[in-house]
C-alpha cells in the first residue's frame, strides 16, 4: 500500500501511505474521515482548520545551525529554536504521525523555471491538506513524478497534535520550526494549511537570494498582445490577487514570484485567494475557479443547497479558497513572463491619506518597499478600534529570512537595469478614515492599473504631494479627478492635514530601524515633516 514510496528515513513508519492522489479521492476520504467536510454547490471541497483560521507567525521559529546562522535576520521575525528543540518537536510530529493508520505524500516542486526550482515533500495525515498542496505546488507530470527521486525539502504535518508549551521557547501550542540544514518544516497545533504554502515560501526567500534570485510576496500578470509583465506587491486585503485576475491580460500567478537574469517566475501550482464577500460580478475570474478540485475553507453554507454565503464571517474573516492556477481562463502556462515594466506596490490606507495612485522615483520606491504599509482596520482584530498602521518589510516581513535590504538591493537592482517604473496604488480608503470616508471603488482602481498598462500614466500631468512628496498624476480615464487629490476629497481638510501628519510620523518611526543599512538617497525619500 505504500505505493512505491517509503517515508523510514523521516522516523515514519506507516504501513499505507497514498502518493499524490487525485482530487476525487481526496474528496472520498475527506468526506468519509474528517469533520466539517462538505462538497459546495460549485463543487468545492469545503474543510475546516479547527481552532486556528490563519497563520501564526509568533510561534514560527528557525533552527540556529552552522550552514545558515549567518545569512538568518534574527529577531522577532526569525526566532530561533536549537538543535535540541527541533529534535523534540520532529520527534512529536513523527510520533502522531505514527499512530495513523494511513498518511498522504504530495510530491511536486516550487518554482516554475527548471534552473531555480525545488522539489518539495508534504507528509500530512488529512486529505484537505493533501488537496490543498496538490493544488498549490506545480504538480508533477506521471514521466516527472516517475523520476521524481528524493526530495529537496520535507514539510512534516502533523498540526493535529499540539507542541510541548513547557518546551524551551515554546509560547503556545503551535509551534511551526525549519532547519535548513536538515532541510525539514514541522507543523504541530495548527491545522491552518497556509502555513505549508508560507513554509515553502520562506525556503525559497532564503534559497533564491543566496543564488541572486530576487523572491517577491507579489503577484504577477501580462499583456497578450506584447509580453509586457506587470508585478503587485502587498500585503493580505489589498488586492494582490484580485487586481492581477485581470479578464485582459495573463495571469502568471497571485501571490509568489522570483525575478531572475531572464524575467519572472511563478513559485506556485496555484492560488490561495481571500473568499470574503466574494461575488461573481466583482470577482467573476475567482469566483468561477470555486469549483471541483477547489478547496474552501471556513465558509458558512447552507445545509440544504450548499451555497455558500461568502458574506458571512462568523467562523473567521479570513475564508479563502485554493485552487490550479489553471482554473483561471486567462492563466499563463507555464507560469513565466518577460522583466516587468511596471512595479505596483499595493496599500490599503485606512487613514484616507495616500492618493488612488502615485509615481515614484527609484528611492521613493526602495523607501515603499522597504517600509511595507497598509493598515488595520476597526473590528479585524480584538482591541482594534481605529485605524492601525502596518508596517511589514518588504510587504512580507513574516517570511523573510535575510535582511530587508537584501531584497531591497535585489529589487533596485533590476529596476535600474529593466526601467521599470514603481508605482503606489491605495485601495483603501477615501473622503475620509475608516469610519468616515469610504473604500477606494474597485471598478476606480482597476481603471488605474489599465492606465498604468497603456502607458497613459507615465505621460500624464502630476502634482507633488506636499507630505509623501511623490507625484500624483491629476487625470485618469475612467477616475472622477476629484478622487485623484485625496485632500479635496475630505470634507474637513483641517482634519486631512492632521491625519496626514500623523501617518508621515509612523512612516517616520516605522524607517528608523532601518536607517543604518539604507542609502542618504533612500532616507531621503520619506514623508517631509
Amino acid at each position: 500500500m505504500s505505493q512505491g514510496i517509503s517515508l523510514e528515513q523521516y522516523d515514519i513508519h506507516v504501513e499505507k501511505i497514498i502518493r499524490n492522489a487525485p482530487p476525487s479521492r481526496l474528496y472520498e476520504h475527506g468526506l468519509r474521515n474528517e469533520a466539517g467536510t462538505a462538497i459546495s454547490r460549485t463543487g468545492a471541497l469545503i474543510a475546516m482548520s479547527g481552532e486556528k483560521t490563519g497563520r501564526s507567525p509568533s510561534d514560527k521559529r528557525i533552527v540556529d545551525e552552522p550552514g545558515s546562522k549567518d545569512d538568518v535576520w534574527w529577531g522577532p521575525i526569525n526566532i530561533s529554536a536549537d538543535e535540541r528543540v527541533f529534535e523534540i518537536n520532529r520527534e512529536r510530529a513523527t510520533d502522531y504521525l505514527n499512530t495513523r493508520k494511513q498518511l498522504y505524500v504530495v510530491d511536486g516542486f516550487a518554482g516554475w523555471d527548471p534552473e531555480h526550482r525545488i522539489k518539495v515533500r508534504i507528509i500530512c495525515s488529512r486529505a484537505y491538506h493533501a488537496l490543498f498542496m496538490h493544488n498549490m505546488l506545480i504538480r508533477p507530470t506521471p514521466e516527472e513524478l516517475e523520476s521524481y527521486g528524493e526530495p529537496d525539502y520535507v514539510v512534516i504535518n502533523a498540526g493535529a497534535f499540539p507542541a510541548n508549551r513547557n518546551t524551551t521557547g515554546m509560547t503556545s501550542k503551535t509551534s511551526v520550526t525549519l532547519h535548513f540544514g536538515r532541510r525539514e518544516f514541522v507543523i504541530l497545533g495548527t491545522e491552518y494549511a497556509g502555513e505549508m504554502k508560507k513554509g515553502v515560501f520562506t525556503i525559497m526567500h532564503y534559497l533564491m537570494p543566496k543564488k541572486g534570485v530576487l523572491s517577491m510576496h507579489c503577484s504577477a500578470n501580462e499583456s497578450p498582445k506584447d509580453g509586457t509583465t506587470s508585478i503587485f506587491f502587498g500585503l493580505s486585503g489589498t488586492g494582490k490577487t484580485t487586481l492581477s485576475a485581470d479578464p485582459n491580460r495573463l495571469l502568471i500567478g497571485d501571490d509568489e514570484h522570483c525575478w531572475t537574469d531572464n524575467g519572472v517566475f511563478n513559485i506556485e501550482g496555484g492560488c490561495y485567494a481571500k473568499a470574503i464577500n466574494l461575488s461573481a460580478e466583482q470577482e467573476p475570474e475567482i469566483y468561477n475557479a470555486i469549483r471541483y478540485g477547489s478547496v474552501l475553507e471556513n465558509v458558512v453554507y447552507d445545509r440544504e443547497t450548499r451555497a455558500v454565503d461568502y458574506t458571512d464571517v462568523s467562523i473567521t474573516q479570513n475564508t479563502r479558497c485554493s485552487y490550479p492556477i489553471e482554473y483561471i481562463p486567462n492563466a499563463k502556462i507555464p507560469c513565466v513572463g518577460q522583466h516587468p515594466n511596471n512595479v505596483v506596490l499595493l496599500t490599503a490606507d485606512a487613514f484616507g491619506v495616500l492618493p488612488p495612485v502615485s509615481k515614484l522615483t527609484p528611492e521613493q520606491a526602495m523607501y515603499h518597499f522597504i517600509s511595507g504599509y497598509t493598515a488595520k482596520v476597526a473590528g479585524t482584530e480584538m482591541g482594534v478600534v481605529e485605524p492601525q498602521a502596518t508596517f511589514s518589510a518588504c510587504f512580507g516581513a513574516p517570511f523573510l529570512v535575510w535582511h530587508p535590504t537584501r531584497y531591497a538591493e535585489l529589487l533596485a537592482e533590476r529596476l535600474k537595469k529593466h526601467g521599470a517604473q514603481t508605482w503606489l496604488v491605495n485601495t483603501g480608503w477615501t473622503g475620509g478614515a475608516y469610519g468616515v470616508g469610504h473604500r477606494m471603488s474597485l471598478p476606480h482602481t482597476r481603471a488605474i492599473i489599465d492606465a498604468i498598462h497603456s502607458g497613459e500614466l507615465l505621460e500624464a500631468e502630476t502634482v507633488e504631494d506636499p507630505i509623501f512628496g511623490f507625484q500624483v498624476p491629476t487625470k485618469v480615464t475612467g477616475v472622477p479627478s476629484e478622487a485623484l487629490i485625496p485632500k479635496n476629497a475630505w470634507a474637513d481638510k483641517a482634519a486631512f492635514d492632521e491625519t496626514a501628519k500623523k501617518l508621515a510620523s509612523l512612516f517616520k518611526a516605522n524607517f528608523a530601524q532601518y536607517e543604518d543599512r539604507a542609502s542618504e538617497a533612500i532616507r531621503g525619500a520619506g514623508p517631509r515633516l
